[in-house]
């Protein structure tokens, strides 16, 4: 019916495409593009949809969660990152963000866990002993992360994400 689409290079045509892409820079897509063979880009990210939704939490994490928040910042991430809730929400993974927080809100036990870790997160960023909150005393003036701190932060958000003003 016409020319065959399969047909292999000539030696002709292998010579040429060498010459063309002696001239050019070879780049981490032309490899992926490679690999994946022709027509596999078209139109496609080659970041997964779960990659993406991750990395819109984090991104958003980076530019909204401020005030010495960096370890507060990197526990929400780590909880959120191939969780249920975000897995359930790929299109609107700030959804899953806002629920998260809604439901350690919603517990004093899943608060002192989360505010346990970021201490912890804190510590090892920081290379000092992590300050830790003790039931009937009040919080180290030092300590970055306390129950009530991590609790405005996280309203903080809630209000960010439904468009309010902080």
């Amino acid at each position: 019916m016409g020319e065959d689409r399969h047909q292999q290079p000539t030696e002709a045509d292998a010579e040429l495409e060498r010459e063309i892409r002696q001239g050019r820079k070879f780049s981490a897509r032309d490899a992926m593009a490679r690999m994946a063979g022709p027509g596999a880009m078209k139109g496609a990210s080659p970041v997964s949809p779960v990659q993406q939704a991750e990395t819109e939490i984090g991104n958003w994490l980076r530019s909204n969660l401020t005030g010495g928040g960096k370890a507060l910042q990197v526990v929400l991430h780590r909880h959120l990152k191939g969780s249920e809730a975000l897995l359930n929400n790929l299109d609107q993974p700030l959804t899953a963000l806002a629920g998260f927080c809604q439901r350690v809100l919603a517990s004093d036990h899943v608060l002192k866990e989360l505010v346990r870790e970021a201490d912890v997160e804190w510590g090892r960023a920081m290379d000092e002993r992590p300050y830790f909150e003790k039931e009937g005393t009040p919080p180290d003036p030092g300590d970055p992360f306390t129950a009530e701190a991590v609790r405005r932060s996280l309203e903080g958000i809630l209000k960010q994400l439904s468009g309010a003003t902080p």
